[in-house]
């Protein structure tokens, strides 16, 4: 199986609990015992999806057709974050509640939040790194301190932090398992006024006692976390753990019509939404808004997933416009404001960054390990 043939394989397995064409199509390419789960396991594991492969797999009943040893580490690996998860689950609950307390309504967003508000039918589906949640700006700075007054601490202490714009450092508890991000912006600066607490705070949903957002606004911040705040757009790549989530959100909200709201970030969304279209097997709740921008994203997307090295070769030049696009935008922050300003003056006199730097353009070597 080339890349293609595996993203293929694996994104539709990923539907066959809900969609009856899938299932039977992936059930045929099972039973022909022709899978190289040697490349399944690698891609879903990239993905961060292996655990919602085994559930799918599970509940219609396929596990008979994989390798004995495979489901054995699948059930391992799918056990594991399920307790994960039920940690993360108790943890922001606790937060939860120590917020409502102090007269503050978090809305928790993604994977912590989808968890809270039971998206998936096995909470062991999705892989989680942080808990996210987002309040207004005026108890941005008093969240802070009532969750730093509850024992938690920056997860990296640095001399000097790069001003973080969306949201405060990672915060970490001794005992907890996930670091806590707290926001107060949604998006990056470019496309922060579009979609903010204040769009989402109007139709937010309380379910278990717990906020998040609208369904609507829950498929849309599934696909900005990777096509906007990860520059995916300039990649043009899939991220299956973000697909997935808006594979099961489509099921609960009219998918084409989740951002009609939206004036520049409708294309790049409306992109994704095609190419979750074309990988989970032409779902219908999955249908989108034609255009030629999206048909020009769509023919490259799927020239880059039918060659791997042109794949891993546009990656990398995305990965260096990017990196050079964001440096230019720093120092022209520098120029208006003072944080990153006093950031960059403090960055580019650091003696250990100096030689990182020499390092990395191979003006020096790095020194032997001890």
């Amino acid at each position: 199986m080339n890349y293609k043939e595996t993203l293929f394989f694996v994104a539709k397995c990923l539907t066959i609990s809900l969609e009856e064409k899938n299932r039977i199509e992936i059930e045929q390419q099972l039973k022909k015992q022709e899978i190289d789960w040697e490349s399944v396991v690698k891609l879903s594991t990239e993905h961060y999806v292996f655990p919602a492969l085994y559930c799918n797999l599970k509940r219609v009943d396929f596990l008979k057709y994989l390798p004995e040893d495979l489901v054995e580490y699948m059930n391992h690996i799918t056990t594991l974050n399920r307790e994960r998860n039920e940690q993360i689950i108790k943890q922001a609950k606790e937060i939860n509640q120590l917020l409502l307390d102090n007269n503050i309504t978090p809305i928790f967003l993604k994977g912590t939040g989808n968890l809270l508000e039971g998206l998936y039918e096995d909470i062991a589906e999705r892989m989680v790194g942080d808990i996210d949640f987002i309040v207004s700006k005026d108890n941005y700075l008093k969240t802070i301190q009532i969750i730093e007054s509850d024992n938690y601490s920056v997860v990296t202490e640095e001399e000097y932090s790069f001003p973080q714009f969306k949201h405060y450092n990672r915060l970490q508890k001794k005992d907890n398992i996930a670091a806590v991000e707290i926001h107060k912006e949604l998006l990056i600066e470019k496309f922060a006024d579009e979609f903010n607490y204040e769009l989402v705070k109007t139709d937010s949903q309380t379910i278990h006692n717990v906020n998040v957002l609208s369904f609507a606004n829950q498929l849309s911040l599934s696909i900005i976390a990777k096509q906007i705040n990860d520059a995916g757009i300039h990649y043009k790549n899939m991220a299956l753990r973000n697909a997935y989530d808006v594979f099961l959100l489509s099921k609960k909200t009219k998918a084409i019509d989740a951002f009609s709201k939206f004036d520049t970030l409708k294309n790049p969304l409306n992109c994704f939404l095609a190419s979750c279209y074309e990988v989970f097997g032409k779902v219908a709740s999955l249908n989108y808004e034609h255009s030629e921008d999206v048909f020009n994203y769509l023919k490259k997307f799927n020239t880059q997933i039918s060659d791997i090295q042109k794949l891993n070769t546009t990656r990398k030049k995305a990965a260096f416009r990017v990196f050079i696009k964001a440096r230019l935008n720093i120092i022209k922050k520098a120029f208006f404001d003072k944080a990153y300003r006093n950031w960059l003056l403090k960055r580019i006199t650091d003696k250990n960054w100096q030689q990182e730097k020499l390092i990395q353009l191979k003006l020096k070597k790095p020194k032997p390990n001890a």
